[in-house]
């Protein structure tokens, strides 16, 4: 039986081929010539599918072609209702922050240099003033995220020292991190105290010994406890150990500044009480509730941050350009609160009133039944994400499409302009919460087009 493969044509044949020739002319004849080779692979692993002409192999190879010069990280549509989803990217920046990115990323800035003085400046100096005047810190630094500025508080005050923290704090913050590891790594010695659900004051005082460099609390911000638990506050803390001189590190995690009570969401600590609550130093991150980029921020005692900012780690771990422009403008909102709720995604998204997420989604729906797509709008429950208010439901409403769930799934998310939705009872949903009212147009033109 003679095997189809054998009367492929070759590398050469196709580059000859006019469709090749014209792809020649506008990209890397290498790239043209690995797509070709993408193309005959995949015939000869399914050749019942082999293009028959020579139009037919062009559209395969300039298919193979445009897989290899698409950008591995791509913008998409998060329609999963989760509004911090950190395999997502987190929070989307906002429009100010965008700009205030483009505009530095243009040429070039005063990144370390003092333009007052002009002579070499400090990169630390760009977003300490409007952290100090909004969270009430005596001083704050930035560095790459929030693991980092936990690694680098414990390591400053902790290294080759013991710190204690209770065994109900020693959780994982995601992608198989854990907080006891972070902490080994910054060079303390760990001294586990009181237990899972139950941690009281003399626990903690017990274990306080000359080697002691600090106390670890660390905020459960991705689950919660109930029942016959027992816990210490970081006020309670602070107060027992002053007289000793023990600092108290506090791993707050989410950064919200805002309170977002009047919308249902209660129970994440605001980083201004959390400043107050007497730690030394209080560590958060940039990109989960405080809606700005990647980052991790330590406030706290200015003798504290000195020491962290002078510590060498610190050059290891501090951020770019980029980053600093995206959240001193992100921070700027927040002198507005109604602003910054208005136009930081992340608040608005978790603020807007479920009555206008349905119109959204109903308008949604029409566009795509005007196309033939059997769809319906649904009530639905999004979250917050990102290890914030893990017990939170927020009302909301999404698409619901009629069909193969599994398949209109996996080509929304392979398409052009990828659509992540979710699979929910046998239904896929795009659920309208996590997707900022501005891309409503763009996300349904996606949609249309993945189908299409």
């Amino acid at each position: 039986m003679n095997d189809p493969r054998r009367s492929l044509p070759s590398v050469d044949a196709l580059l000859r081929a006019a469709p090749a020739r014209a792809l020649l002319e506008r990209a890397p004849r290498q790239l043209v010539v690995d797509a070709v080779r993408d193309t005959l692979e995949r015939v000869r692993l399914d050749p019942a599918h082999a293009p028959r002409d020579d139009g037919a192999w062009g559209k395969a190879i300039e298919a193979a072609l445009e897989e290899r010069q698409r950008l591995s990280l791509r913008a998409l549509f998060n329609a999963t209702g989760v509004v911090l989803h950190t395999n997502l990217g987190r929070a989307p920046l906002p429009a100010a922050a965008i700009e205030a990115m483009r505009e530095i990323a243009a040429g070039y800035s005063n990144l370390e240099y003092d333009l007052d003085r002009g002579a070499r400046g400090s990169r630390h100096t760009h977003c300490s003033a409007l952290l100090r005047e909004l969270t009430g810190a005596e001083d704050a630094l930035v560095v790459n995220n929030g693991a980092a500025a936990l690694l680098l508080a414990v390591n400053t005050l902790a290294s080759e020292r013991e710190a204690v923290v209770s065994r109900g704090e020693l959780v994982e913050i995601g992608g198989s991190f854990r907080i006891p590891d972070v902490m080994a790594r910054g060079g303390a010695q760990l001294v586990e105290v009181g237990t899972t659900n139950r941690t009281h004051l003399p626990d903690y005082t017990a274990a306080l010994t000359p080697r002691t460099g600090a106390v670890v609390k660390v905020h459960r911000s991705n689950f919660t406890m109930h029942g016959f638990v027992t816990d210490v506050s970081v006020e309670e803390l602070a107060t027992a150990l002053g007289e000793g001189g023990v600092p108290v590190v506090s791993d707050l995690g989410s950064g919200l500044l805002l309170p977002l009570d009047e919308w249902g969401l209660r129970g994440e600590p605001l980083v201004r009480d959390a400043v107050r609550s007497g730690a030394a130093v209080v560590t958060v991150s940039g990109d989960k509730l405080l809606g700005g980029p990647q980052a991790g921020i330590a406030l706290g005692k200015r003798d504290v941050i000195e020491r962290m900012r002078a510590n060498p780690l610190t050059r290891a771990l501090r951020v770019d350009k980029l980053t600093l422009a995206a959240l001193e403008a992100t921070l700027r909102l927040y002198r507005e609160p109604a602003r910054a709720a208005r136009e930081i995604p992340t608040l608005a998204m978790l603020t807007t009133p479920v009555e206008r997420v349905r119109e959204r989604a109903t308008a949604l729906q029409s566009r795509l039944a005007s196309a033939g797509h059997r769809t319906s709008v649904v009530s639905s429950d999004a979250s917050v994400g990102g290890g914030s208010f893990p017990t939170s439901r927020i009302p909301s409403a999404a698409v619901a499409f009629e069909g193969d769930a599994v398949a209109m799934e996996a080509a929304l998310r392979r398409s052009e302009h990828p659509v992540i939705g979710r699979i929910e009872d046998g239904r896929l949903l795009l659920d309208l919460r996590s997707v900022p009212e501005n891309d409503d147009a763009s996300l349904a033109s996606a949609v249309l087009a993945a189908f299409a």
